[in-house]
C-alpha cells in the first residue's frame, strides 16, 4: 500500500496547469497589456499554455499588431477559444485567433469581417487602400506562419467574408470546435505546436484551469478607453465646467466636469482620434460660454451648436 501511495503522488503533481484570460470586448491598449502580462505570467509559473477566451468586435489596429506579435514570439503555446455560444471574432479578433498556436472556436459563433476602418473618417481612398494592403499582407503572413487558409484571411480583410465555427473549421480557418473548456482541453491534448523555442506537444488533458485575474484599474481603463465612452466623458466634462461657469459656487458641475474631462484625454492619448474634430467641439464649447458672458443675441450659441454637431 505504501508503494501504491508514493508512486502515485508523482503523477498527482505533474497535473499540467493552463493559465487562463477572458477578453470580452473592444480590443485597446488596455487589452494589449493584460495579453502581454498574461503570456508573462504564464510563462513564469510554468504553465502548459495559455488559454485566451475571446469574444469581440474588434478594435484598434495598432493594439491588434501588439497582441499578435507578443502571441508570435510567447514560449509557451496560447490558445485563442472564440466562446461561450453566441460569441464572435471580428476584424482585430480575426488576426488574433489567427496568431493563436490553437484556434478553437464554441458552437453557434462566428468570425471574419476583418476590413480596415478608418476611424472618425480621416483617411481618403489612397490612404484606404494603403491600410487594406498592409492588413490584407499582415494576416497572410500570421495565416501562413500558423499554416492556415491564406487565401480567406485575405478575403476577410479585402472583402469582409465571415463563416461560421463549422465553415471555418471545414476552410482550416481554426483547428476545432469544443463546447466546453475541458472538452477543448481534451481535443488539443497531445497536439504538437511549434513556438519560438520550438516544438511543444500538449498535455492537457485534465489539465488545471487557473484563471488570470484583471483588476479594477485594468477594468475601468478598458471602459473608459472605448471611443464611445471617452467621447461621452468629454461631452459630460465641458457641460459640468459650461454648468459650473453658469452657476458660480455650485461645485458639483465643476468638480465631475474637470473629473471626466482628465478621463477623457487619458482615453484620448491611447486612441486614433481626429484633431480637428476635437477642435471644433473644444470650440463650440468656447462659443457657449462666450455666450455667457457676452450678448450676442444666441448668435455665438448658435455657432457653438454647429461647431460641435460638425466635429462630432
Amino acid at each position: 500500500m505504501a508503494l501504491v501511495l508514493a508512486a502515485a503522488a508523482p503523477a498527482a503533481a505533474e497535473q499540467g496547469v493552463v493559465a487562463k484570460l477572458d477578453i470580452d470586448g473592444v480590443i485597446n491598449p488596455v487589452t494589449l497589456r493584460l495579453v502581454g502580462v498574461a503570456i508573462e505570467r504564464a510563462e513564469a509559473e510554468g504553465a502548459q499554455a495559455l488559454l485566451i477566451q475571446l469574444d469581440t468586435p474588434g478594435g484598434l489596429e495598432r493594439s491588434m499588431r501588439g497582441i499578435v506579435q507578443r502571441m508570435l514570439n510567447a514560449r509557451i503555446p496560447v490558445i485563442v477559444y472564440v466562446a461561450p455560444t453566441g460569441a464572435r471574432a471580428a476584424s482585430a479578433g480575426v488576426f488574433i485567433t489567427m496568431a493563436a498556436h490553437v484556434a478553437a472556436m464554441a458552437p453557434a459563433t462566428n468570425i471574419g469581417a476583418a476590413s480596415p476602418v478608418a476611424l472618425g473618417g480621416g483617411a481618403d481612398k489612397t490612404m484606404m487602400k494603403k491600410i487594406e494592403n498592409d492588413a490584407a499582407a499582415f494576416i497572410r503572413s500570421v495565416a501562413l506562419e500558423r499554416g492556415r487558409n491564406a487565401d480567406w484571411a485575405e478575403k476577410a480583410v479585402r472583402q469582409a467574408v465571415s463563416v461560421t465555427e463549422r465553415e471555418a473549421v471545414k476552410l482550416k480557418v481554426i483547428d476545432l470546435v469544443a463546447d466546453s473548456v475541458p472538452e477543448l482541453l481534451a481535443k488539443i491534448d497531445g497536439r504538437t505546436v511549434k513556438t519560438v523555442k520550438g516544438p511543444v506537444t500538449l498535455a492537457t488533458r485534465e489539465a488545471r484551469v487557473t484563471p488570470i485575474e484583471i483588476g479594477f484599474r485594468d477594468r475601468f481603463l478598458n471602459v473608459i478607453t472605448d471611443p464611445n465612452v471617452a467621447y461621452i466623458l468629454m461631452m459630460l466634462g465641458m457641460l459640468g465646467l459650461f454648468f459650473e461657469l453658469s452657476n458660480p459656487g455650485v461645485i458639483l458641475p465643476g468638480v465631475v466636469g474637470g473629473i471626466s474631462l482628465i478621463l477623457a484625454f487619458f482615453a484620448f492619448q491611447s486612441l486614433p482620434i481626429n484633431y480637428a474634430g476635437l477642435l471644433l467641439i473644444l470650440f463650440g464649447i468656447v462659443l457657449f460660454i462666450a455666450e455667457i458672458k457676452v450678448v450676442s443675441h444666441g448668435v455665438l450659441a448658435i455657432g457653438g451648436t454647429i461647431s460641435m454637431a460638425l466635429g462630432s
